[in-house]
Parts: C-alpha cells; structure tokens; sequence
C-alpha cells in the first residue's frame, strides 16, 4: 500500500531523495501519479538508481519524463552476472539526467563465493566515475573493511548510502571527502549504531535517502516508500542534533545540489 502524504507539514519543496529505486514493480500501477505530484508531497528532487543495464534505462526513462527526477546508472554487486557490461554503462551515463554511478559497491550479505569479481567491477565503475567526473552511490553490506580498502586507494566523489557502519568508519569516510547517505533505518527502533553516526556527523556531510520502495520509516513501516516518507527521517534526525527538521531537509538539500547537481 502507498500512503500519500499531502499533510506533509511543509511550505517548499525541501526534500531531496538521492537514493530511490522507482523501476520497482511495486510502483508499476501508481509511478505516474507518485512522480507527476513529487512538489505536492514537498519533494523538490529525486534520483532513480540503477542496477544493471535494464533499471538504469528505466532510471533515464522517468528522469526524461519529470523535471525533478535524475537518474544514476550501474552494476550492483548483486547484479554483476546481469550481463551489463561498463561499457553499456557508460554510454548510458552521457545523458544529460545521469548525475551520478550507481548503485555500485559489494554485498557480502547476499553473495559470498564472487567476491573477487564484486570488487573488480566496483572499482571498474569507480575508474568509470573518476573519467566522466560523476559522483558515485556507494552500496556496502557486510563489507566495511574491503569498502573501505578500496574507497582509500581511489578517493571518488560521492556517498555512502544507507549507511550502516560505526561512527568511527563515518568519520574515515568523511575525511576521504564522502558523504553519508541516512534514511528510514533512523527511525527503527533496533537502530543501534546509525544515532551515534548521526550525532557525530557534520550537517554538510550527510545526505538523505529512502531506497523506495524499501526501509519505509515510523510511522509508515512495513508499508511501500516513496521519497515524501523522508520528512520522517529528517524529523527523527532533527531531534537527535537538536535542530529543526526544516533545517535538516534545507541542508541536506543543498548538500545533494552540491554533489550531484553542480
């Protein structure tokens, strides 16, 4: 089920959702609406991400459609014997709507026994960004230490989404230049390390997400999540660094136009 939020109790379009995943199915009969009445729920901008050749035509597809929608395009570690190739990728990523590679990384969560080829396609799709000088969307389950191998020897742009490591990782990852990427995990009560990582992190370094259709926040878990639904993350958030959570959605706009828009 899809809850529409028109009561979102904001003024502007202060959200921006860098991490969504709108070729999902379960958007096949409501990805119109949803995406056509984005400023309505108070959403000023989206990124659809890819996963493999298909999704990532799918991401370009609705970013040609709506103003507000962008696109990144890539492998996911999980996707790696899709068949998509980098060069496939690559040819996707010159449209003018792809603002970044991803969703890229390793998975040892899912998928054990390829983990040499999780990381050579990880970092042919790092090698990837660094030429077009596109920022990256970073996947990273299960496998902080080899992440953050790789992430030291290469230095990309970009950020960590649904980040789920310590504060202690968060903090490498900053002085590497990355951002962080948070989303409806804060508002779970059985989040254990993601508060201590938010409390520690510098306002313009983290970026909010939603990973729709998945990790839909309180109130509305275990329901479909779309990129209105952060205002409840960024609630949850504000009140961990003492703030407003109109100032955290302000910031965490802006953080994603510098990064990805700039």
């Amino acid at each position: 089920m899809i809850e529409f939020l028109n009561e979102t109790p904001l003024e502007k379009p202060l959200i921006f959702d860098t991490h969504a995943h709108y070729d999902d199915e379960r958007f096949d009969e409501i990805r119109d609406k949803l995406l056509s009445t984005l400023t309505k729920n108070s959403v000023g901008a989206v990124i659809s991400c890819g996963c493999d050749k298909k999704s990532s035509i799918k991401a370009l597809e609705m970013a040609e459609k709506y103003d507000n929608v962008y696109a990144a395009v890539g492998i996911h570690p999980c996707n790696i014997d899709s068949g998509t190739t980098i060069k496939e990728i690559e040819k996707l990523a010159s449209n003018k709507k792809c603002v970044a590679i991803g969703e890229i990384g390793l998975d040892y969560y899912w998928v054990q026994d390829n983990k040499p080829q999780q990381k050579e396609i990880f970092i042919k799709q790092l090698e990837l960004a660094k030429r077009l000088e596109l920022p990256v969307l970073i996947h990273d389950r299960d496998a902080h230490a080899d992440t953050l191998e790789i992430l030291r020897e290469y230095k990309p742009k970009g950020v960590v989404h649904s980040f789920s490591g310590s504060p202690e990782m968060a903090k490498e990852l900053i002085d590497l230049g990355l951002y962080i990427g948070i989303g409806g995990v804060i508002t779970f009560k059985n989040a254990k390390k993601l508060p201590d990582v938010v409390k520690m992190l510098p306002m313009d370094r983290m970026l909010l997400e939603t990973d729709a259709p998945y990790l839909t926040p309180v109130p509305f878990r275990g329901k479909t999540n779309h990129s209105a639904m952060i205002y409840f993350s960024a609630e949850k958030i504000a009140e961990i660094k003492n703030a407003t959570t109109e100032e955290i959605l302000k910031q965490t706009f802006l953080n994603a136009e510098n990064l990805f828009l700039k």
